[in-house]
């Protein structure tokens, strides 16, 4: 049976496909194998499947053995394998020993076990589904355009920067906006700003990731941070050394920081739109803005930092914030506060008023609309225009 085809809602994998998720997870990702289990239990699942496929597809992505035209084909047969028009355990079996020594051993694992993370998605909802698919539907194609245009040159203007962040982040809040809407279908009237809020929401946690890898990404030839803004510091990217930052990459690096920081305050208006009954996804929310924020201080203090472990949030910072949003996380004025304290040095650099527009306005992200999985089948037979 295919994806696409319905399945009744109470469909169970097999003990196997469930452990391995639960097992894999804290292996490709400490952060989301700390936040996931906070989810409530009707979430928790389809939360951890998702960012797993998320994952396959981005291994996939930053994999250096592969040509730009490899990547497209292995993501697209990616994409038709989630979908069941391909074979997932041949193309596992195919894919995941031409994996460089570059890609984790857990990474290379959880490809070559396709087959039983796909077994635990057949068993969702159809909108859950839907959704799921819609999101590495945008992601895989996203990911292809920029692999045209990433260089050590960095991408032209803040303006890609935040494209490609919708494409590998944004869109992720969306799939998880949908997520909640059907797991609390009285959220269902705020959908729209929820939408918008959860774009901003994975701009803000994307950007910091890029600026804390910065220097691994350029080890690989590539670099995700805005020519404009640096060049109107007066640093051409391209020319870029280790060691050698100066005061002006430090005043290119505080206004990218302050735009994080803000679209990270959007991030709080997201989760405490969500009722205080869910403590649990409100957690999940606030540790990642949680320790977003920290490292993010972390940039600042360490301007001539080299590698992202020299910017890495340290244990006991993480259980410190752990702790202080279990104790806050119900009550909206002590979560603002305790936002407000943490992020109180950080510089805040003012949106484009773009953000600001409702979300009926045209949309300025690459993305596809689709509400069941047919009609996301649909539109990846018919729908081949670029994304940018």
């Amino acid at each position: 049976m295919s994806i696409s085809e319905s399945k009744p809602a109470a469909a169970i994998a097999s003990n196997e496909a469930s452990a391995y998720q639960e097992a894999i997870l804290p292996k490709v990702s400490r952060t989301f194998a700390l936040t996931i289990p906070q989810l409530p239990p009707a979430l928790r699942e389809v939360v951890g499947n998702a960012y797993l496929l998320c994952r396959i597809a981005d291994t996939i992505e930053d994999e250096p053995a592969f040509s730009v035209e490899e990547k497209h084909a292995y993501e697209n047969a990616f994409l038709d394998a989630v979908m069941g028009r391909i074979d997932a355990q041949r193309f596992a079996a195919e894919l995941a020993p031409k994996l460089s020594d570059a890609t984790s051993a857990s990474e290379r694992e959880l490809m070559f076990q396709l087959p039983l993370v796909l077994e635990v998605t057949q068993t969702f909802n159809p909108v859950q589904r839907a959704a799921i698919v819609d999101c590495l539907d945008v992601m895989t194609h996203g990911m292809h355009d920029f692999q045209h245009i990433v260089s050590l040159q960095g991408l032209p203007t803040l303006r890609h920067m935040d494209h490609y962040c919708y494409c590998v982040a944004g869109v992720v809040g969306e799939m998880l906006t949908k997520l909640l809407i059907d797991f609390e279908p009285a959220l269902a009237a705020h959908d729209k700003t929820l939408m918008r809020l959860a774009i901003s929401f994975g701009q803000g946690l994307q950007m910091t990731n890029i600026l804390k890898d910065q220097w691994e990404d350029r080890s690989r030839g590539v670099c995700w941070l805005p020519q404009d803004v640096f060049t109107r510091h007066g640093i051409q990217l391209q020319d870029l050394q280790l060691g050698q930052q100066s005061e002006h990459y430090a005043k290119a690096m505080l206004e990218l920081i302050g735009v994080a920081h803000a679209h990270l305050r959007r991030a709080i208006d997201y989760t405490l739109m969500v009722p205080a009954k869910h403590a649990g996804f409100r957690r999940f929310c606030l540790w990642s803005i949680g320790l977003a924020v920290l490292t993010l201080r972390n940039l600042q203090e360490n301007p001539d930092f080299s590698a992202g472990t020299q910017i890495k949030v340290s244990r006991a910072a993480v259980a410190q914030t752990m702790g202080l949003t279990r104790l806050t996380d119900k009550y909206n004025t002590a979560v603002r506060w305790l936002f407000a304290t943490a992020a109180r040095k950080l510089p805040l650099t003012p949106l484009a008023q773009e953000w600001n527009q409702p979300l009926d306005m045209p949309h300025r992200w690459p993305k596809r609309h689709a509400t069941t999985l047919e009609d996301v089948v649909a539109q990846h037979d018919t729908n081949d225009a670029p994304l940018l």
